[in-house]
């Protein structure tokens, strides 16, 4: 008979912990497997303390953070535990900044089908969020650093820092790391959202050149962008932006953009749209207004824009999507 592997004896044992999440010996049960052997026992029971905000771990968590980068590429592949640690120290509040000083720090390159890969990059992307939270004075310097990192997942990381808690002068740092030349959109689109929060009336007209970037990933992630400021100087550019693209390839993104306001202005513009536009728009409008699927107000007036239409392909849409 097959002996039962310990590593997934424990891991289940968490699934079950997870749904009794009031139990009273569940933070005992964490701090047990947070010194377990396996790195993924130890990130499913890191992850879990995180989400569940038991900040009496904290000191576990940093004593597993400690045993685990003893020999990191041995004990913990692809920075599995560092990771939730870091993670759930961040989601804890915790403040001291020894832990998040030497994530940012970390690399681990661990062999793949290609090139060999960097595993600490979400790790030091967690470090950089933990770090901007802290008193250390040497914060945004190291932050900063992180903006040049060779991976777009710790890049993203360090322009998430600087949006959450990096004041004016994290707000002018993004702006120069997009007049600098990135080219990754997902880490643009984090430097889109951040600067349209922190200082959105200065940066709307900036994030807004970026809708006719070459590269449409770019120009859907600025468009996206600006429909979740929620800004009315936002939603007159989209609205202005219809009106000279309304063919173009981004039309999808554009509508969805609008109806991401989820303001009644958006919703009168978008469904007075499917009173007028093509059949082939009329699906794509029809598409954006199903984030509003469970509003019943908005479900009965784009039901009776569609009955409006007695187009039999739309109402079967419309009944697939809301």
């Amino acid at each position: 008979m097959k002996r039962p592997d310990p590593t997934e004896q424990a891991l289940d044992r968490l699934s079950v912990l997870r749904s009794q999440a009031e139990s009273p010996s569940l933070a005992e049960e964490l701090k047990a497997f947070l010194k377990n052997r396996s790195n993924a026992v130890v990130a499913k029971a890191a992850k879990m303390a995180g989400q569940l905000r038991i900040s009496d771990l904290a000191p576990d968590l940093v004593g597993a953070f400690h045993r685990l980068m003893k020999d990191p590429a041995k004990m913990d592949k692809g920075c599995a535990a560092t990771t939730e640690i870091v993670g759930a120290l961040y989601e804890m509040d915790y403040v001291e900044p020894e832990i998040y000083l030497i994530g940012i720090h970390h690399v681990q390159m661990e062999g793949s089908y290609g090139p060999p890969v960097d595993a600490a990059a979400k790790l030091r992307a967690w470090s950089a969020l933990g770090l901007a939270r802290t008193h250390s004075r040497n914060a945004l310097d190291e932050i900063v650093s992180l903006l040049v990192d060779p991976w777009p997942d710790a890049r993203i990381g360090a322009v998430r820092a600087l949006a959450t808690n990096g004041g004016e002068a994290g707000a002018l740092l993004l702006k120069l790391k997009m007049l600098t030349g990135e080219t990754e959109p997902d880490v643009l689109a984090e430097c889109f959202s951040g600067l349209l929060e922190v200082a959105p009336e200065r940066s709307l007209p900036l994030v807004a050149k970026y809708a006719d970037d070459e590269d449409t990933n770019v120009a859907e992630a600025a468009l996206l962008a600006i429909g979740q400021s929620h800004r009315p100087e936002a939603f007159s550019f989209l609205k202005e932006k219809w009106e000279t693209s309304a063919g173009s390839p981004l039309r999808k993104v554009l509508l969805l953009s609008i109806a991401m306001f989820r303001s009644d202005e958006a919703v009168e513009f978008l469904v007075s749209l499917l009173d007028t536009c093509a059949a082939k728009t009329a699906n794509d409008v029809l598409a954006a207004l199903a984030i509003f699927r469970e509003n019943e107000k908005v479900r009965s007036r784009v039901e009776a824009a569609i009955s409006r239409r007695n187009d039999k392909p739309l109402t079967e849409a419309f009944r697939s999507q809301f």
